[in-house]
């Protein structure tokens, strides 16, 4: 008798251990994408005065600033749990930004702008902030995963209802090149 209920007693500690666990790492992961999602909202911040100070100088640079500008309430409009999604759209956002940035060689007033060198820095601060952040979030994502897909706890997180986290990584190789940017 004592047997079969110090047997329950250890399953249930067990239990409580896993979904412990599992709470802490779905709850990194979370606090995680947060440190992506403030990262990101400082870029989108920064994009309307740099779209500002370049519009002064390359007027004639319409697609390219207007297409930054959409590109950045699209990514704005992402439902925020949407981890692929916002990938993609912010991929697309950088591409577009490192565009900006080069205008800078063919208008050399813009270049020698102190606004501008001042948004540029800011924008270079905020571009490796992501990429610390991006690179502790699909950590926390892969250890949440990790945990999700493992025996025993598969048996547990499904009915607790624990589920895989996306990465936030970009998935067009187009995306991946390093646009050129000159200082």
């Amino acid at each position: 008798m004592y047997i079969i209920l110090a047997v329950i007693i250890l399953a249930a500690l067990y239990v409580v251990f896993i979904y412990n666990g599992l709470v802490r790492a779905r709850q990194v992961a979370e606090e995680a994408w947060s440190g992506i999602d403030v990262q990101l909202k400082r870029r989108a911040d920064l994009i309307p005065n740099l779209i500002e100070t370049v519009k002064g100088y390359a007027a004639h640079e319409r697609q390219t600033l207007e297409e930054v500008v959409e590109l950045r309430n699209k990514a704005q409009a992402v439902p925020p749990g949407d981890v692929a999604a916002r990938g993609q759209v912010e991929g697309l956002l950088s591409q577009a930004l490192g565009r900006v940035i080069a205008l800078a060689e063919a208008y050399p007033d813009l270049k020698a702008n102190t606004n501008f060198l001042e948004l540029q820095r800011s924008l270079e601060g905020i571009e490796d902030e992501i990429q610390m952040s991006r690179r502790y979030y699909n950590g926390a994502a892969r250890d949440l995963n990790v945990k999700v897909e493992s025996f025993p706890n598969n048996l547990l997180a499904g009915s607790f209802g624990f589920t895989k986290r996306a990465f936030f990584e970009i998935t067009n190789e187009a995306d991946r090149a390093v646009p050129s940017v000159k200082f």
